[in-house]
């Protein structure tokens, strides 16, 4: 784009960076797996939701924000929520039951991820919203003979696609069945994995050309991304752990139903997370929610603004691993301090921020830019629309704390006469104005008038 840098991204897909070339630059469409919403997000579900809403923004900031379609999709079908919903909703019909599970859950992963300081995607659809569209793409696989039924499942025959396997690079002999799919003697080979399965008269289902049931993991992003995207679209998001085999199975169902080479062009994927340098986990006792960490004191004694999370998860590269510790987390808060409120107006995000993020979403690199912006802002306050701007970018900018309006009127004479004490050399008491308005949470910066030449000050709340 005119005036932008080239925007690069590292494609799981080829195992290379590479400029991204949108299919459509008016209609750059992105997908990313969004929660199972069977109990309330951990902090390693909050990773994904930050580093693509940075991406999404920088593509809106690139292609327009009219021009960019961001889909998260919200798993409300899977046998932990079954569970779930028959544990606290007995008395419900099975199908209602797991609706009331899911939507106090989803309602919550919503709230978290906006106070992470991200955006809502433009489409949030429900996997049991679209059951019929994921009916009609498995009626597509069997009569392109890549899906079979099966001991009261559907199928999806690995087998019968050539390149099976082109994500995870895995060896189709060597393939391990997920997680979700057992290995039993139905199956023709031991990598097949379902798309349908017959329910129980105890299990949520619907009814389909193979009798009552419930649609497989996979299938559901298949049907939510086509019908929202198209049968192929730009860029495939999600954490490293859902390359196999979530994601070689949903690549495998969409390009065989609807005869594509690829699904996505792009294929992202976050890096892992540790807590405290250990793998988290219920059994090693640190497994922290997000909702905890804004509300409760579990985490390091006290509670977390939600900008903090999000700044101590950019200050690691999206691609590496992350530990997520308290002691990351008083780094990210010292920063914060330091950066001064302030709106963009009309000004642009500085091109150090936007040349860091261009270049496969380098947060890093950004945020060392963009604290030394702050300082420039801080020494001067015509610098602030753009460290405004930058900061917007990242969604990090600090927020401008409201003041009553007669406190506010107090802290402006305090401020003019601090100007006066200054003008007369009497620095002393102008350092003791200055001290006292810090004691009270009220910082100052000094600049000087663009037109003028004469020093001026701003005054901000610190959070």
């Amino acid at each position: 784009m005119d005036g932008l840098p080239t925007l690069k991204l590292y494609n799981t897909l080829t195992r290379e960076k590479a400029d991204f070339a949108p299919i459509d630059p008016k209609n750059v469409r992105m997908y990313v797996c969004g929660p199972t919403v069977y109990d309330f997000a951990h902090i390693g579900n909050a990773r994904p939701v930050i580093v693509f809403d940075v991406l999404y923004r920088l593509l809106r900031h690139v292609y327009g924000e009219s021009h960019v379609t961001y889909v998260r999709n919200i798993t409300d079908v899977d046998d932990k929520i079954n569970a779930r919903a028959l544990r606290d909703f007995p008395d419900l019909p099975l199908n209602d039951a797991i609706r009331a599970v899911t939507e106090k859950t989803e309602t919550q992963f919503l709230d978290d991820a906006k106070a992470l300081g991200s955006l809502d995607p433009d489409v949030q659809p429900r996997a049991t919203d679209n059951i019929a569209q994921m009916i009609e793409i498995i009626e597509a696989l069997i009569a392109k003979g890549h899906a079979y039924a099966a001991a009261g499942e559907v199928l999806f025959d690995t087998r019968s696609m050539e390149d099976y396997g082109q994500l995870s690079k895995r060896n189709l002999d060597e393939q391990q069945a997920g997680a979700r799919v057992a290995v039993d003697a139905h199956k023709k080979n031991p990598g097949d994995f379902v798309l349908w399965k017959l329910s129980s008269d105890e299990e949520p289902g619907w009814e389909s050309p193979w009798g009552r049931g419930r649609p497989g993991w996979h299938i559901e992003c298949s049907a939510m991304s086509q019908r929202y995207l198209g049968e192929t679209f730009d860029i495939h998001g999600g954490g490293l752990d859902l390359i196999f085999p979530h994601h070689e199975n949903e690549i495998a169902q969409s390009r065989c139903a609807h005869g594509t080479d690829v699904m996505a062009n792009v294929w992202m994927h976050n890096g892992f997370l540790q807590v405290e340098g250990r793998k988290m986990s219920k059994s090693e006792g640190n497994f922290v929610t997000i909702h905890e960490l804004l509300h409760t004191e579990t985490f390091g004694g006290r509670k977390w603004p939600g900008e903090v999370l999000r700044l101590a998860m950019l200050m690691t590269h999206y691609r590496e691993p992350i530990d997520f510790s308290i002691k990351r987390l008083e780094e990210a808060e010292r920063l914060l301090s330091k950066w001064p409120a302030g709106k963009p107006g009309d000004s642009k995000p500085d091109p150090a921020i936007l040349n860091a993020l261009a270049d496969d979403l380098n947060t890093v690199a950004a945020v060392q830019a963009l604290h030394a912006l702050a300082s420039t802002a801080n020494a001067d306050a015509a610098n602030l629309p753009v460290f405004a701007a930058s900061a917007a970018l990242l969604g990090v900018l600090p927020k401008e704390t409201e003041v009553d309006g007669a406190v506010a009127s107090a802290i402006d004479a305090l401020v003019a006469m601090r100007l006066e004490m200054l003008k007369a050399r009497n620095f002393a008491e102008a350092d003791k104005i200055r001290d006292e308005l810090a004691a009270k949470g009220i910082q100052l910066k000094d600049g000087k008038d663009a037109s003028t030449g004469e020093r001026v000050t701003t005054w901000d709340v610190k959070r």
